[in-house]
């Protein structure tokens, strides 16, 4: 379907790009399993790269939903973005053409400007480049993947019984250095009691049986729209969690 087959990209061209490099800086940014030494003149170098451009459905999608946002400001994008895939659907040829017509023009420019850039380059430049990129590209997925997955309404994962009670003392203590609260929190659960640990084992029970309760609902409706990539690839039986004492 358009709508599931685009919505990462209408995502990308309404929200921010990904990783936010320093332009002006020299440091260390740490990849999936290593480090990688970024010189200053790289970062600026990335920066002046253009941006891809907009596949015809998406900038079909993204001119819509303003539209149809401004129609309807309480309704969700979810379900907006699903109305405007109906509507590319139905959409004559004549009328795509034109979307498509942009896109390729855009293409064009894209690479000419590209090839423009990259011939400046050194070879040891260019390999410098594509590991910036990759480490750009990977945070980005991962910063689209999480947006997608609220954008979408998915439910949120139970907490232990001893983040409960993190949260619960936080709300009260607001004032203090964090890692100094953190610590004093942390004595905190160790000298509860039993009976006194077992009121948050029993709201952590509650809210698993809450997320499991909605995460099922959830993934039905996924199946329904054709996105059974999100759903849990094996849900196993949950045994009960060993609280940290």
């Amino acid at each position: 379907m358009p709508l599931l087959r685009g919505v990462w990209g209408v995502l990308s061209a309404l929200g921010k790009s990904g990783a936010e490099i320093c332009a002006d800086c020299g440091s260390r940014l740490r990849a999936p399993f290593s480090f990688v030494y970024i010189p200053r003149w790289f970062s600026s170098t990335l920066s002046s790269y253009p941006k891809k451009p907009m596949t015809s459905y998406v900038r079909f999608s993204k001119e819509q939903l303003a539209i149809y946002k401004a129609k309807n400001p309480d309704a969700k994008n979810s379900e907006l973005i699903k109305k405007i895939a109906e509507i590319w659907r139905e959409l004559p040829e004549s009328e795509k053409k034109i979307y498509e017509d942009a896109y390729k023009a855009d293409w064009q420019a894209y690479k000419e400007e590209l090839n423009r850039i990259q011939e400046q380059l050194t070879p040891s430049q260019k390999v410098s480049l594509e590991k910036e990129m990759m480490q750009k590209r990977l945070k980005k997925k991962s910063i689209l993947k999480k947006r997608e997955l609220t954008l979408l309404g998915k439910p949120k994962r139970p907490r232990s019984a001893y983040n409960i009670f993190i949260s619960e003392c936080f709300q009260g203590a607001k004032t203090g250095a964090l890692q100094v609260r953190l610590k004093n929190i942390h004595e905190s659960w160790k000298n509860l009691s039993s009976a006194e640990k077992q009121v948050y084992i029993q709201l952590a029970e509650d809210d698993k049986a809450r997320y499991y309760s909605e995460i099922k609902s959830w993934e039905e409706q996924m199946v329904e729209v054709g996105r059974e990539d999100l759903l849990r690839r094996k849900v196993k039986p949950q045994s009960k969690s060993t609280e940290e004492c």
